[in-house]
């Protein structure tokens, strides 16, 4: 499995175990992963979502009255997402 899906499908698995339904799709230059925001989200599982969003290279929320609130995240190429940590680390 090319890291770029392995690092999505760990990012669907965190949303996952949060209650959420994720979608994952593997596009020619990322894999991305969407899942549709419930009304109601208690705090604490929008912090531990927007970690688990975090992970990945781009991160989002649309915002609709069509389709309600979708979370996504975005991991490019082949090469393994950098962790939070890492991507704030001075240069």
């Amino acid at each position: 499995m090319p890291a770029s899906k392995a690092s999505a499908e760990d990012i669907a698995a965190r949303l996952s175990a949060l209650g959420f339904t994720p979608r994952v799709e593997r596009h020619a230059h990322e894999t991305t992963v969407e899942a549709e925001v419930p009304d109601l989200v208690p705090s604490d599982t929008w912090w531990k979502a927007l970690e688990a969003v975090a992970r990945a290279d781009r991160f989002g929320l649309l915002a609709g009255s069509e389709n309600g609130r979708v979370l996504w995240a975005a991991v490019h190429g082949t090469a393994p997402a950098p962790t939070p940590d890492e991507r704030n680390r001075p240069t």
